[in-house]
């Protein structure tokens, strides 16, 4: 049976949507239900082949089955708990949280990965890419030790961790007038980890909400621990950021959030879906952006799969002959489905199913692969692809439940 945590996050998303929204919403038909349970246990099934072991003994969890990836990665990781924790015993939680916590470098910089020998490799490509440590490490860090906690409730794991995740929360580089996540120039770090080979600088949207989100989360883990004083910084905090957000990035006239205020700003699709899925896009922003997946869903969806970026556009903005490129250049992936589909549902809960019943016809012909791109089909058994979509997409569902509940109180 598939334990679902329902928390803070997933309670602040599913309050985004409006009554108008609901009349949209649909009970879903089996076979989205049908689809639903067959990713539920191909995500549990290769999270536990893609296991490994370390040489202290810790489960580690590469992002793909089989060799390719030879380290631990921290953010892949974490998107495996946000749609299948239950798939891990509490040993291996705990191990694996412990693992990233004490990684953390002694300026609070959080890691990209581990390698099976203990090492923390900060800087994406093994330590090699832009000249300090990567920018997500920090809010993911925090978000695994928040996943690792609401399952476990182990009051000495979250004694021994309050501290050092304080440490790297206040690490993140931000900009000190509006406290967004912040790149000097381009190459200086990497941002997000899925748009790691992207030269973005200025503030940066995406690091920006995993700041949020982790704000929040921080906030819930010293409460837990009887900091109230501190939790209540960090909300304040998850407030003001968000309300930065929502001012800085957003673009009416496209009516999405763009990617960054320098280098590559460009309006991101992944960014406006997940900004949705957060609460943190308004109820305005949250249908508008909906209404752009719906208008545009062919140039940015195959198979179930979507792009980072608008179709037929590059990083710089510029008009491209093809719609489609490789890797974070253009293709399509699965890892930003549940935010996608999560936020299409308030326009168009047919294409919101459709959207889920396609990927997942796509993952049973050719596994669950990192990316696509028209016939190209690259790393199948992708640990992200298959786990992090059922997050967005039981919400999804729930939300519906819900409002149909609401519109039919008297209705089992």
């Amino acid at each position: 049976m598939t334990r679902v945590i329902v928390g803070t996050l997933t309670l602040l998303a599913c309050n985004t949507v409006g009554a108008a929204a609901e009349e949209n919403m649909r009970v879903p038909n089996q076979k989205v239900l049908d689809a639903v349970s067959w990713l539920e246990k191909e995500a549990h099934r290769i999270i536990r082949a893609s296991k490994r072991e370390m040489k202290d003994g810790t489960a580690a969890f590469p992002p793909q089955v089989g060799i390719g990836y030879e380290a631990f990665w921290l953010r892949d990781y974490e998107y495996t708990l946000e749609g299948s924790i239950a798939s891990y015993s509490d040993k291996e939680l705990t191990d694996a949280c412990r693992l990233f916590v004490r990684s953390v470098r002694a300026d609070g910089a959080g890691v990209d990965c581990v390698k099976f020998d203990g090492t923390p490799i900060y800087k994406p490509g093994y330590g090699s890419m832009g000249k300090e440590p990567v920018l997500d490490g920090p809010p993911f860090t925090v978000s695994v030790a928040w996943q690792t906690y609401q399952r476990t409730k182990d009051k000495a794991l979250l004694v021994e961790m309050l501290d050092p995740l304080i440490k790297t929360m206040n690490y993140m580089p931000r900009n000190t007038t509006n406290g967004l996540a912040h790149i000097p120039f381009p190459g200086e770090r990497c941002p997000y980890g899925f748009t790691d080979s992207i030269k973005k600088s200025g503030d940066e949207l995406f690091c920006s909400l995993l700041m949020v989100q982790a704000a929040r989360q921080l906030g819930d883990l010293l409460e837990a621990g009887g900091r109230k004083d501190e939790a209540q910084k960090w909300r304040q905090e998850d407030a003001r950021v968000g309300a930065n957000v929502r001012s800085v990035f957003w673009d009416k006239e496209v009516c999405l959030f763009r990617s960054t205020t320098g280098n590559c700003n460009v309006p991101d699709i992944w960014g406006s879906a997940f900004a949705v899925w957060l609460g943190v896009a308004d109820v305005g922003q949250a249908k508008e952006i909906a209404q752009y997946f719906k208008v545009h869903y062919a140039e940015i969806v195959q198979d179930g799969q979507v792009r980072h970026i608008p179709g037929f556009t590059d990083w710089n903005g510029k008009k491209t002959p093809a719609n489609g490129g490789n890797y974070q250049s253009g293709a399509f992936w699965a890892t930003p489905v549940g935010w996608f589909v999560y936020t299409l549902d308030l326009v168009d809960s047919a294409l919101a199913d459709q959207t889920v019943v396609n990927m997942v016809d796509h993952f049973k012909k050719h596994g669950a692969c990192e990316w696509i791109s028209g016939e190209s089909r690259q790393l199948p058994h992708y640990l992200a692809s298959a786990a992090l979509p059922l997050d967005g997409i039981r919400a999804m569902l729930e939300r519906r439940k819900k409002a149909q509940h609401r519109n039919n109180p008297n209705k089992s």
